[in-house]
């Protein structure tokens, strides 16, 4: 493992462009969600397969109210 291509909770958030507390929704019920490994209390993920699942899964257009 080479901690440079890990990325934080945090981390995996801002390049998914999503909130922290979506990113553990979506790692216990995302089928197919990258999962982290853990290293003390500390989640990281591989931000390789976090882009890879970010490209499959494209970011919704959210619709502003009028």
């Amino acid at each position: 493992m080479n901690i440079d291509e890990m990325a934080t909770t945090e981390q995996a958030a801002d390049l998914l462009g999503i909130k922290k507390e979506s990113v553990y929704l979506y790692v216990r019920r995302v089928k197919g969600f990258p999962q982290p490994i853990k290293v003390g209390r500390t989640l990281l993920f591989d931000r390789s397969a976090l882009t890879a699942w970010r490209r499959d899964h494209p970011a919704r257009k959210r619709q502003h109210p009028r």
